[in-house]
């Protein structure tokens, strides 16, 4: 094993880092942007606007976000009509494609997890708000959708760590992120082995860290105290210790 091309590796694939993240977070915050209407819609929606949901969600989780990434780089690129359109300025950007492809598969898993969050919400929660006079977009932009939120972090967590791996595939379309740098250097060293173990270094640090700040935000937002608080109640007694005394005739 090489260890000074290791050492030279881990001097250059970080520059692909900024690129990488710029990818995960705006694909994160469109999709999520997006989810948000089609994941109320699949729970509560009618049947008819439900199923389109479901369909548009099916057929992004179904297929290899790959496939979906040369349909739009290399498949749009074919049809005339979107090529004398004024689209085609943005359509043959790589970067565009790639961050268009993560955004709308992020947005079908992302409507998924909290479509099922929004079914688990207690209905007593609704009925209390509605008793209060709530209205109906009251009742899911306060209590509906923030509850179905903390259901669903975990879930969306992985989401999350998924779409920093899943970047990667950027590299199939001449993007020079983390992948695409490593790609680089092996067509000019054709060492593998090292540098794309420091390639996966360089994305576990990323995914252990998105995984430490979902476990972060679960905890702030959790309601039932902090974990040594947790931990405290787990230990205390249900009830009060009381001394049992009789009664002298």
């Amino acid at each position: 094993m090489n260890f000074g091309l290791m050492l030279e590796a881990l001097l250059v694939l970080p520059s692909g880092i900024g690129l990488t993240l710029t990818l995960t977070v705006l694909s994160l915050t469109a999709g999520f942007l997006l989810s948000v209407p089609l994941a109320f819609a699949r729970a509560f929606g009618p049947p008819s606007l439900s199923l389109s949901v479901l369909a548009y969600t099916y057929a992004f989780r179904g297929t290899p976000m790959l496939v979906q990434l040369f349909l739009l780089y290399y498949g749009l690129s074919q049809i005339e009509a979107v090529r004398a359109s004024v689209f085609w300025v943005i359509l043959r950007d790589p970067f565009w494609c790639a961050l268009f492809t993560f955004s709308l598969n992020s947005a079908a898993h992302t409507t998924e997890i909290l479509c099922r969050g929004l079914q688990s919400v207690p209905t007593g929660f609704v009925e209390a708000a509605k008793a209060l006079g709530l209205k109906r977009l009251q009742i899911a932009r306060l209590v509906t959708f923030p509850i179905a939120f903390r259901i669903s972090l975990p879930a969306y967590g992985n989401e999350v760590v998924g779409m920093i791996k899943g970047s990667s595939l950027a590299s199939t379309v001449t993007l020079l992120e983390i992948t695409g740098m490593a790609r680089q250097m092996v067509s000019e060293t054709f060492a593998p082995y090292e540098i794309f173990i420091v390639a996966g270094t360089i994305y576990l640090a990323l995914t252990s860290a998105a995984v430490k700040a979902t476990l972060v935000l679960e905890q702030r937002l959790s309601i039932d105290g902090t974990p040594k608080q947790r931990r405290k109640a787990r230990f205390r007694p249900a009830l009060p210790d009381h001394e049992i005394t009789t009664t002298v005739p």
